[in-house]
């Protein structure tokens, strides 16, 4: 068997999120499905991470075994992209691992990106791709409130309900924030997250940002680890899974 890693970008706005659903169009899905036909045996795609609907990739990673090898992988991913560029769906790169590679498990950092649109006027090149927040958000006191997630910690506060997470505690390596032309981005790097885990600290750092909440009563809420305090989580359609780091 030949295993092999791919490189995906994609606008998750019309999907149901990544891995395969028994109803519903996924990207799992329909890039499996595709590499089916071309290799014209049952393949079976496993990816670094589960994105939820609406989520969007700059660089998701995945694998699959087949049985013969692909000699010519400029053509493989040419041919894949013919199908899929028009589900704006596009495979980046094709590697040849070895056999003890795996998207999820070798992953060492996994980084997200969330895009805030903070004006007046509501975003239209950029339409489901950012949160469009009116309230001018205070970027310094956000900042602060970032630097309080960094390190090992108990993130039950920001957990899913449904997350099926076996603990709740996580090292978050780097909480960045950065702006320009009234777009935010925040970026989170981690070896794996909690469900909801980004969309819900955004939440709160929204929160802080528009002096709903003092950096006081954000350190509490995270330190409660109660999920019934957090702030509702931030929208799909700004979420970004930019790289995974092996």
């Amino acid at each position: 068997m030949f295993r092999y890693q791919i490189l995906i970008e994609y606008v998750g706005t019309n999907f149901r999120g990544w891995q395969i659903q028994t109803k519903g169009k996924t990207i799992q899905g329909l890039i499996q499905e595709r590499i089916s036909k071309l290799l014209k045996e049952k393949i079976i795609l496993f990816g670094a991470g589960r994105l939820d609907k609406g989520v969007h990739a700059l660089e998701q990673s995945a694998h699959f075994e087949c049985k013969k090898k692909i000699e010519n992988s400029s053509k493989f991913v040419k041919s894949l992209n013919h199908f899929l560029n028009k589900e704006m769906i596009s495979i980046i790169k094709i590697k040849k691992r070895g056999n003890d590679f795996h998207a999820r498990f070798s992953a060492r950092m996994r980084i997200y990106k969330y895009i805030i649109i903070n004006r007046t006027s509501r975003p239209v090149i950029d339409e489901n791709r950012g949160w469009h927040i009116i309230n001018k958000l205070d970027l310094k006191v956000m900042k602060k409130a970032a630097k309080k997630l960094v390190g090992t910690k108990d993130f039950s506060t920001f957990r899913a309900s449904s997350c099926r997470a076996k603990s709740p505690i996580k090292t978050m390596r780097s909480v960045k924030i950065k702006s320009r032309n009234n777009k935010i981005e925040v970026e989170f790097q981690s070896q794996s997250f909690l469900q909801q885990q980004v969309r819900s600290m955004v939440g709160c750092l929204k929160y802080v940002g528009e002096k709903k909440w003092s950096l006081k009563k954000f350190n509490f809420i995270m330190n409660s680890k109660k999920r019934i305090l957090c702030a509702p989580p931030a929208p799909p359609e700004g979420l970004y899974l930019a790289r995974v780091i092996y």
